[in-house]
């Protein structure tokens, strides 16, 4: 069985940083491509960012230079490193595995998500 834990989610200022983590069980981060979505309330699911097994990244545009996205093979984990956020970054955000790409749908496995709050 497969699972996806997050953590690292909190209140934060704009303009701080928070560092998340997603780790797995039953299934190792380096043999699938794991993104990171976000969903604030009364918005769809949105792409943030992704790593593939050869450790291609990939972000949306609305992050770029601000987060960045990385893994560790030893630890079977994947963060997401958040810089000079935004108000507007401020959602649930999800770690998910599968096959790649920017939509929800081609991702099989997701973890249960962690808040991220930021204050303006």
């Amino acid at each position: 069985q497969v699972q996806l834990v997050e953590s690292g989610g909190g209140l934060v200022q704009a303009g701080g940083s928070l560092r998340l983590s997603c780790a797995a069980s039953g299934r190792k981060f380096s043999s699938v491509t794991t993104g990171w979505f976000r969903q604030a309330p009364g918005k769809e699911r949105e792409f943030v960012a992704a790593i593939s097994p050869s450790s291609f990244t990939y972000s949306a545009d609305s992050v770029k230079g601000r987060f960045s996205i990385s893994r560790d093979n030893t630890k079977n984990t994947v963060s997401l490193q958040m810089n000079s956020l935004k108000p507007e970054d401020m959602a649930v955000y999800y770690c998910a595995s599968g096959k790649g790409g920017t939509s929800p749908s081609a991702y099989d496995y997701w973890g249960q998500g962690t808040q991220v709050t930021v204050s303006s």
